[in-house]
C-alpha cells in the first residue's frame, strides 16, 4: 500500500474523501457535484470518483435537477435514506426504549420495555430487554440485518470504551461495577457478529443529538444537561456544522458537592447536586413536606405522574409545591454556575423527561440564579435554553453513535472488537453491587 509523506495511505485518503462527501451531503444536501468541490475542498476529479463509488454502493441517489447560469442543468445528490438502518437504545430510568431508523434518522419502528420493579437495574433483564427490543423493531419494520450499521446504546454511568472485548460500564448509582455490557449484548446472538454495539453515556448521546439536529446546532461549545430521576451533563467542545466531528465529554455533574454534610445522594455521598435537583430527590422532599395529590404520596411509584402532580400543584399556587420547585431552580442555577465558570460554554441546553416537563415553569428562575452565582463575563455570553428534540433525544443520540462511525469509515460498517477470551465474564449477568 502506497504511503505519503504524511503517513496516510491511499486507502486512508479515499476513506477521508468518502467521509467528507457523505457528511457534506448528509448535513447540507441535496447538492450538485459542482457544489461539492468547494464545499469539501476536493478536486472535481476526486468528487467525481467518490460520488461514483458512493452511488455504486447505493449510499447516494439523485434528488432532482436545478438550472445553472448559462450551462446545463445540474443533478442534485443526496444520501439515500433506505441504504442503511440504525438502532438507538435508551436504557432509561423506568424503561428500555429501542428505536429503528433509516440512514437519515427517520423513525421506522419503536418499542418500550418497562423496568420491573421500577428502577430495577439488574443487568440480566436489561440485556434481555435490549435483545427483545432489537428483534421487535426489526420485525415491525420488516427489515433484516444486512443493512444495519450498528446499535447505539445510551446508559447511565461512566463508560470505558477502550476496555478489552468492548465497552464496560461503571454505574455506581445503579449498582453496576465494571459490567462488560458490550460483550454481554453480543453474546445474546441477537445480531450477527459483524454488526457492532456502540455504548456511551446517555447524557453524551443526548448532547450529540441536540448538537447535530436540535437546539445546539450552530454552537461551537455547549453543555447539554440530562435532567431526569438524576442529573448528568455532557460538555461539547468542538461542535461542527457538519456534525460528524462533534466531540462530547460526559460530566458527572450531578455529583458535584453543593452542600457539605448535606442530603445523602443515591451514589452514597452527602450533598451532591443530584440530591437536590434530581426528580427522585425532588419528590422525596415534597413527600417530607406533606405533598399529597388525591390521596397518593408524592413519592408514588410512577415518578412521571408524581412530578406532573407536583407541577400542577405549584401552578395552582400550592405554597409547598412552589417552594420545592423554587429551591430546585436555585440549586440547578447554582450548579450551572459552576459549569459556566469552569467551561464558559456558548449554550446550555436542558433536556431529559423531567427537564422538559418542569423547564417552562422553572427556566426563568434557573437563568436568574445561574447569572447570580456566576462570574459576570462568562455569564454574559451563555444562553440557557431547553432542548428541542423531546423525550426521544437520548435514543436519537444513541443512533448517532453508529452513524458517526459510518462517517468515520467513509460509509462502511465498522468492525466490532473480539469477544474477551478470559472465562467468567458471563457472571456479570447478575447484578453488580
Amino acid at each position: 500500500m502506497t504511503t505519503g509523506r504524511s503517513g496516510r495511505t491511499v486507502r486512508d485518503l479515499r476513506r477521508g474523501n468518502r467521509s467528507a462527501v457523505l457528511q457534506r451531503l448528509y448535513f447540507g444536501g441535496p447538492m450538485s457535484r459542482q457544489e461539492l468541490g468547494p464545499a469539501t475542498g476536493l478536486s472535481s476529479g476526486s468528487v467525481s470518483n467518490v460520488v461514483g463509488e458512493l452511488i455504486a454502493d447505493g449510499l447516494l441517489e439523485e434528488a432532482g435537477v436545478v438550472d445553472s447560469d448559462g450551462g446545463r442543468p445540474r443533478t442534485l445528490l443526496r444520501v439515500s435514506p433506505g441504504s442503511a438502518h440504525l438502532i438507538g437504545v435508551d436504557v432509561g430510568e423506568t424503561r428500555v426504549r429501542v428505536e429503528l431508523f433509516d440512514l437519515t434518522l427517520t423513525e421506522l419502528a419503536r418499542t418500550e420495555l418497562p423496568l420491573l420493579p421500577r428502577g430495577c437495574y439488574d443487568v440480566g433483564p436489561i440485556v434481555d430487554h435490549v435483545r427483545t427490543g432489537i428483534a421487535a423493531v426489526l420485525a415491525q419494520a420488516g427489515v433484516g440485518t444486512d443493512r444495519l450499521l450498528g446499535v447505539g446504546v445510551g446508559v447511565p454511568g461512566i463508560v470505558d470504551r477502550e476496555a478489552p472485548g468492548g465497552a464496560v460500564v461503571h454505574g455506581q448509582t445503579i449498582g453496576w461495577d465494571a459490567v462488560p455490557l458490550e460483550a454481554l449484548l453480543r453474546a445474546t446472538g441477537a445480531l450477527p457478529q459483524e454488526v457492532p454495539y456502540l455504548i456511551d453515556n446517555g447524557a453524551r448521546t443526548l448532547g450529540q443529538a441536540e448538537m447535530w439536529f436540535g437546539a445546539g446546532r450552530g454552537a461551537r461549545d455547549a453543555v447539554v444537561v440530562l435532567f431526569g430521576s438524576g442529573v448528568g451533563a455532557s460538555l461539547i467542545t468542538d461542535g461542527s456544522p457538519e456534525g460528524g466531528s462533534t466531540e462530547g465529554t460526559p460530566l458527572e455533574w450531578g455529583h458535584l458537592t453543593v452542600s457539605v454534610r448535606g442530603r445523602r445522594c443515591r451514589c452514597g455521598a452527602l450533598g451532591c447536586l443530584e440530591a437536590y435537583t434530581g426528580a427522585e430527590s425532588l419528590l422525596a422532599r415534597w413527600a417530607e413536606l406533606g405533598g399529597d395529590v388525591g390521596g397518593r404520596r408524592a413519592d408514588a411509584a410512577n415518578e412521571e405522574e408524581a412530578l406532573a402532580a407536583l407541577l400542577a400543584a405549584a401552578l395552582a399556587d400550592d405554597p409547598v409545591a412552589r417552594d420545592v420547585l423554587d429551591e430546585t431552580a436555585e440549586y440547578l442555577g447554582a450548579g450551572l454556575s459552576d459549569v459556566i465558570n469552569l467551561f464558559r460554554p456558548e449554550r446550555i441546553l436542558i433536556g431529559g423527561w423531567a427537564g422538559l416537563l418542569l423547564g417552562p415553569y422553572i427556566l426563568p428562575a434557573v437563568r436568574e440564579h445561574a447569572t447570580r452565582y456566576s462570574l459576570r463575563h462568562p455569564a454574559a455570553r451563555v444562553a440557557i435554553e431547553l432542548g428541542s428534540l423531546g423525550p426521544d433525544a437520548v435514543t436519537v443520540g444513541a443512533a448517532t453513535l453508529p452513524l458517526s462511525a459510518f462517517f468515520t469509515t467513509g460509509g462502511r460498517r465498522p468492525a466490532p472488537p473480539a469477544l474477551p477470551e478470559q472465562p467468567g465474564w458471563r457472571t456479570a449477568l447478575t447484578r453488580r453491587g
